[in-house]
């Protein structure tokens, strides 16, 4: 997804406070940073913020922190905070930066995450062989678990039926624990559930979302 850079977009990186600029420099210090140990959720592709927002509000003792690989999305997500606070009380367990998937042990330690959201991701569906480069590939799961050191949770939305059932038999194959799977995620059983942009619009055509969650297993 590309959008034409807005004029105010490098003033917003630079002037607001709740966009990290040297997250790497964060690492293992992130409960320093929020000021307390609370659980730390991260969403991986967090577009324009509305679903990592709206959970930092409704979950004050979570820590979120969202990721976008382009500074220009992740830019409106940082307004939108901001634009948050203004209309409500401040929103401290929220941060933002920009990165790339495949470093993030370059900005985290191991065991320093508890949950991993992807919604939504690019399903890279024209080659068989770019399927490395979905953020459910095994590979990727792999370095999340890293993070989760052995416990921790990865949820999972899309309207991409392909990419679900990719997903799916990835998750197997390294052994997490499936709950909560379903094909239609507004017709099922599901309470907690909070929209994204792009499930909104896809919602409003009619097309279903898939949802799933990869638990890491407890050792014996």
């Amino acid at each position: 997804m590309r959008i034409r850079r807005k004029p105010w977009i490098d003033e917003e990186l630079k002037s607001n406070t709740r966009y990290i600029r040297e997250a790497k420099e964060k690492k293992g210090k992130w409960n320093e940073y929020f000021g307390n140990e609370n659980e730390i959720h991260i969403e991986i592709g967090c577009g324009k913020g509305q679903f990592i927002i709206e959970n930092a509000k409704r979950n004050k003792n979570i820590n979120y922190i969202g990721i976008e690989k382009d500074e220009q999305i992740v830019a409106y997500a940082s307004r939108k905070l901001r634009q948050s606070e203004e209309e409500v009380e401040e929103i401290k367990n929220l941060t933002f930066f920009t990165g790339d998937a495949k470093e993030l042990l370059e900005y985290f330690t191991v065991g320093e995450i508890s949950r991993v959201y992807l919604n939504f991701s690019d399903p890279w569906r024209e080659r068989k062989k770019w399927e490395k480069r979905r953020l459910t590939h095994r590979g990727f799961i792999e370095l999340y678990k890293k993070l989760l050191n052995g416990k921790g949770e990865i949820y999972f939305k899309t309207d991409n039926k392909p990419l679900f059932e990719f997903t799916v038999d990835e998750f197997v194959h390294c052994n997490l624990e499936i709950k909560n799977k379903t094909y239609d995620l507004h017709s099922s059983d599901y309470k907690e559930n909070i929209m994204t942009e792009y499930e909104e619009r896809f919602s409003e055509k009619g097309m279903n979302i898939h949802r799933i969650e990869g638990h890491i297993k407890k050792q014996p």
